[in-house]
């Protein structure tokens, strides 16, 4: 079930908060947990199995992590709980001749488990309500595309949370903003993407704008669907973790990696970089350790090669700038900030292509490899086509309107009159998505597939 559809936004959503809010306290988890199965089960009710066989094995190796915890016996199950949530993933994801169907969000409840046992093996207290764990592991808001929720990190709210009108119009507000960059951006800058792969008039501009659109796509789905699992999660009383910051304002990829995708890179790094011994002995095994990361990290994207040859890439980006890159492009923002933009639309070009030799004719059309023209006519008409969604998106990607509202805000007049007119703003966008819903195509989120 996609949050971008009318059954979830009309159907499934409404009678789920209804249910929930006239449950007691004592209930409510458990009627999350139900109809986060139904969620789940909508569109993959044979995997609801493989879901059960990751929450059992968890919770009871959780308990036997915190019973033996000063004993060997506790590093003995700690790994067999890795193993078995790590076997299951890579059964499903890793193995392609298998022909086995991929789990919706198998890599993000996976790493929710993983973050449990380990934070159990660290000294937290194991989960001693089963149905509060399954609570966490199925939630529904960022059960299949994250953002990637520690353990740690809702452990309390998962036992006692408000719930106020206040939180529950946060919630509204910032759902719909992100329901809108998934319709109203991303799935029209996938449109660009379906033109240019069926042109016939290959050129450099439009290489170049399929690059600029592909980024801006991935960016305004994965950024969009994480708007709407916070929002969701705000309304059901749980705060969960920012997953984008505005990345494209950043002024290396060292900063881009702390403003995209913050759950996974923050997962990685405390989970698989601090433990391999992060920057702490020596730059050799430093410059080892973030090979191995984004090697882990472009694999956790997909068995393929256009995902491990980008993971590469930012590999060898990051080593650069450790070993000597990083204080240079202090010293130059406007530079850096090309630098930073040329690299992550070339990353995201190979992201989208998953024949591996077209991803190498890709990059080289954008430099005019193959005798291909700077120009062509429907490049031209492309990019006319699509000059609104792609400025509109481009001032998005930045905090420029942001700004511009909490100047207003400053203001007592403009702030007066911005705070009466927000519902109605949000009603109207709302309304506005509905409509390309109920008119337009079947558009999945992207990192369904990961």
């Amino acid at each position: 079930m996609l949050f971008s559809s009318i059954t979830f936004l009309y159907y499934f959503l409404p009678v789920t908060a209804v249910v929930y809010f006239l449950s007691p306290k004592r209930w409510k988890n458990t009627i999350l947990f139900l109809c986060s199965l139904f969620f789940y089960a909508w569109g993959e009710p044979k995997y609801i199995i493989l879901m059960g066989i990751t929450i059992l094995q968890g919770y009871w190796f959780g308990l036997c992590i915190e019973r033996y915890r000063t004993g060997k016996a506790s590093r003995f199950f700690f790994i067999c709980s890795v193993g078995i949530s790590l076997s299951l993933l890579l059964y499903f994801k890793y193995i392609p001749f298998l022909q086995v169907s991929l789990p919706i969000g198998i890599s993000f409840y996976t790493f929710q488990m993983i973050s449990y046992t380990t934070d159990v093996y660290r000294g937290e207290m194991a989960q001693k309500n089963i149905i509060n764990l399954a609570a966490y592991i199925t939630m529904f808001p960022q059960l299949v595309a994250g953002p990637i929720v520690r353990y740690s990190d809702i452990l309390d709210r998962l036992k006692n949370r408000e719930h106020t009108w206040e939180g529950a119009a946060e919630g509204i507000r910032r759902f719909v903003i992100g329901l809108a960059k998934k319709v109203l951006l991303a799935d029209q800058l996938g449109e660009l993407g379906s033109v240019f792969l069926a042109s016939q008039e290959k050129s450099v501009l439009f290489y170049w704008l399929y690059a600029v659109g592909a980024a801006l796509q991935i960016y305004f789905d994965f950024s969009g669907y994480s708007d709407m699992a916070v929002g969701l999660g705000r309304i059901f009383g749980f705060r969960f973790p920012e997953n984008f910051h505005y990345p494209f304002i950043s002024g290396s990829i060292t900063e881009f990696w702390r403003r995209w995708h913050i759950s996974l890179g923050s997962w990685f790094r405390d989970y698989v970089y601090i433990p391999l011994g992060g920057s702490r002995r020596g730059k050799k095994r430093q410059l080892c350790n973030i090979l191995i990361v984004w090697t882990l990290t472009g694999l956790w994207h997909g068995a393929a090669w256009n995902f491990v040859l980008w993971g590469l890439l930012f590999a060898v980006l990051l080593a650069v700038e450790k070993v000597w890159l990083l204080q240079a492009l202090k010293k130059n923002r406007v530079l850096s900030h090309i630098y930073v933009l040329f690299f992550v639309l070339i990353s995201f070009v190979i992201f989208h292509t998953s024949d591996p030799v077209r991803v190498f004719s890709d990059i080289g059309g954008l430099f005019g490899a193959g005798g291909i023209p700077l120009v062509s006519k429907e490049a031209w008409y492309c990019m006319r086509s699509f000059a609104g969604v792609l400025l509109a998106a481009a001032a998005g990607s930045t905090p420029v309107f942001r700004i511009i509202v909490k100047k207003a805000m400053e203001k007592p007049f403009l702030g007066k009159m911005l705070h009466v007119a927000e519902p109605v703003f949000v009603a109207a966008l709302m309304i506005t998505v509905t409509a390309y819903l109920v008119d337009g195509s079947f558009h999945p989120f992207l990192y369904f597939r990961f």
